[in-house]
């Protein structure tokens, strides 16, 4: 999809020296998958302290479980 934007020049070639692409569309193309990934990883650390905690849980318990179709230690 063709898009024309109006982007400070200066914005530009600092996004091209800073991140070493060879063409305005790389340069901008890799500022956005950043900004993205920046947001996706704020977005799990506002998840911080809102998750309730199970002190009971023991994980290496599960580890045990057998895989499908075969039979357990219990059994």
């Amino acid at each position: 999809m063709a898009t024309n934007l109006s982007i400070d020049p200066a914005l530009i070639e600092r996004a091209l020296e800073l991140s070493g692409e060879r063409t305005k569309k790389a340069a901008v193309t890799l500022a956005l998958e950043e900004f993205i990934a920046r947001r996706r990883q704020r977005g799990l650390l506002e998840l911080v302290g809102t998750l309730e905690w199970d002190s009971g849980y023991d994980y290496k318990q599960d580890r045990q479980r057998a895989a499908p179709g075969k039979a357990t230690p219990e059994q």
